[in-house]
């Protein structure tokens, strides 16, 4: 934490400057329990009537920010997220999921970000990436990496955003090619 001037987790929801939190929000402040109790309610019984070929334990993990829904389960081993991952590329189980809570929850204005194997992130619109970009306004250059760089992808916001210059990547070997090409041309 006090190895950089600033360091984001949950999409700089939680802020830390030099070592010292800055700024916190919360989903359950934001929503109230009432709204996030309606979502949790229909997503878990939607996840219960899913058939996929395998399930394991954490489907919905409440987070500060968000909420990550992962219809396989997080408790999964690495080898069963490599299985999803592949019968989700056929089967689109995340986003026909995704498209279904997009439209029951119109209400809420929630945005739906697909990202890495197995989860996809659920959390209010502008609550994505950009949001620690408030916190940055002295920075006149902003180079983000980000794999999920897509429309719906989960860096893809923040990829976009006019305050960014947006790199897409495929490991953490081609950042780090990337970021040393990117340094070695600037003089």
């Amino acid at each position: 934490m006090n190895d950089y001037d600033y360091v984001f987790s949950e999409n700089g929801l939680m802020a830390h400057k030099e070592g010292k939190l800055i700024a916190v929000q919360s989903l359950k402040s934001f929503l109230g329990e009432e709204k996030l109790k309606e979502f949790i309610n229909f997503t878990l019984h939607y996840l219960a009537d899913l058939d996929i070929p395998i399930k394991r334990g954490t489907f919905i993990e409440f987070r500060n920010g968000m909420i990550n829904v992962s219809p396989i389960g997080r408790n999964c081993s690495q080898e069963e997220r490599d299985e999803f991952e592949r019968y989700d590329k056929v089967h689109n189980v995340r986003p026909k999921m995704v498209s279904v809570l997009r439209e029951k929850f119109a209400h809420l204005n929630l945005t739906f970000s697909i990202g890495g194997q197995i989860s996809f992130d659920v959390f209010p619109q502008g609550w994505d990436k950009t949001y620690c970009l408030r916190y940055l306004d002295d920075f006149s250059e902003i180079h983000f990496f980000g794999d999920k760089t897509y429309k719906g992808g989960n860096d893809h916001e923040i990829y976009e955003s006019e305050r960014t210059v947006g790199h897409t990547v495929t490991s953490p070997d081609d950042t780090v090619e990337q970021c040393k090409a990117l340094f070695l041309a600037k003089p």
